[in-house]
């Protein structure tokens, strides 16, 4: 019995990593048209794959980052100035391409929704505050609550601090580093049927019927998130590296966009891309850090979904809106994210507070946010595949830039 299981499954276990994922996928979505009931009962192996991974993420990212900076030697170089400052352009070009896609195709919604609740930030000097406080949240209990900024904080205070401790001490936290490690690889194995599970599970549960009263808003969103994906990432990259960046692009999206795509969290790909930037032979120095930071802080992917709905309601409501002062909210309102960025849905919550900068009443704008998570079944699952590749993506263009540079 086992010796034919095995002849059966050993053609697959030699296929790589993305072609067993692709599997993944068909496979879900012909076990929802054969049978939608059975599809609903696969749901646990999705759930047990992204709880996998949130729960490693955290401790992966501080035992890894206070080991990278403990071990880092006097005068070795850091790439992290560099990638931060694409973080900023990438999140500004969304904005701006998500702007004009409104501007070329205005939409209209449908306000007519009622009982729609939430919890909005009120103020961006408030997600501000919170943003800040957050970062000395207690140490324990960043880990437990997977708050990416307090758990960077800490780990590169420890760091810091183990640079003078000895070096069998530092060794040890190496160690513990690489089996941290382990364990990801391990729980990435396993990608496969995790994403079987969410595929079968997402299109039993919401099919498509949900979307298609948003296809025009929807297709606006989508279409933004794709042209920066192949068009403005891909040229930010080549005024980087000077040569071809699609083959980069493509690795990024093959390696990261679709696994988070499905999980439809950052944190959750965290361990995802640290293998990824492992793979492609980046400096672990940068990528330690820059991968963590952004999944809380690069969100392209947010400026283009808030950029577009909030402009979808204004348009609506027939209330003028100038392009100068549509891109300022936008990239006000996308890099103030972050401070949102580990809630489901954190982008939307964000909605409220751009449109009142407009005069749109809340209960309005919280009408736009119950559109927004009926497409979210899509929309999010996109926002986080862009987010999450652009965050190695970039990682690598900065790498690279500074390997090509002459001594």
């Amino acid at each position: 019995m086992f010796s034919a299981l095995s002849a059966v499954f050993r053609p697959l276990m030699r296929l790589g990593l993305v072609a067993q994922i692709a599997l993944g996928i068909v496979a879900g979505v012909l076990l929802v048209m054969i049978s939608p009931e059975a599809a609903g009962s696969v749901a646990l192996l999705g759930q047990l794959f992204v709880k996998a991974l949130k729960a490693v993420a955290p401790v992966l990212v501080f035992v890894l980052v206070a080991a990278a900076i403990a071990g880092h030697k006097q005068g070795q170089p850091t790439h992290i100035r560099g990638v931060l400052l694409l973080y900023v352009i990438g999140t500004l070009a969304a904005a701006v391409v998500a702007v004009v896609a409104s501007f070329l195709i205005p939409t209209q919604l449908s306000l007519d929704l009622s009982g729609v609740s939430g919890n909005p930030p009120s103020n961006i000097g408030e997600i501000l505050k919170n943003l800040v406080l957050s970062a000395v949240n207690n140490p324990v209990r960043a880990l437990m609550e997977s708050n990416f900024i307090a758990i960077l904080v800490w780990a590169v205070g420890l760091g810091f601090m183990m640079r003078t401790a000895s070096d069998t001490t530092r060794q040890g936290l190496e160690d513990l580093s690489e089996a941290v490690s382990g364990i990801v690889r391990g729980v990435i194995r396993l990608a496969p049927l995790g994403i079987f599970g969410l595929v079968a599970n997402t299109l039993a549960e919401s099919g498509i019927s949900a979307l298609l009263g948003y296809g025009q808003l929807l297709a606006v969103i989508v279409g933004c998130m794709l042209f920066v994906v192949l068009v403005t990432n891909p040229l930010i990259v080549f005024w980087q590296i000077r040569s071809n960046p699609y083959p980069l692009v493509f690795e990024c999206l093959r390696g990261s966009a679709i696994t988070a795509f499905f999980t439809r969290s950052s944190a959750a790909n965290i361990p995802v891309n640290l293998e990824l930037s492992e793979r492609l032979k980046l400096d672990p120095d940068t990528y330690t850090i820059s991968i963590p930071l952004g999944a809380t802080v690069n969100m392209a992917g947010a400026a283009i979904t808030i950029s577009v709905i909030t402009l979808a309601t204004a348009h609506t409501l027939g209330i003028p809106v100038d392009f100068g002062t549509a891109l300022l909210l936008c990239v006000v309102s996308a890099l103030a994210a972050c401070g949102v960025s580990g809630v489901a849905g954190g982008s939307l919550l964000l909605i409220p507070l751009a449109t009142s900068l407009f005069g749109i009443p809340a209960e309005v704008a919280m009408q736009a946010v119950a559109i927004g998570f009926v497409i979210s079944v899509v929309q999010d699952s996109a926002e986080t595949a862009l987010n999450s590749s652009t965050d190695v993506l970039f990682t690598a263009a900065a790498c690279r830039r500074a390997e090509s540079k002459p001594d």
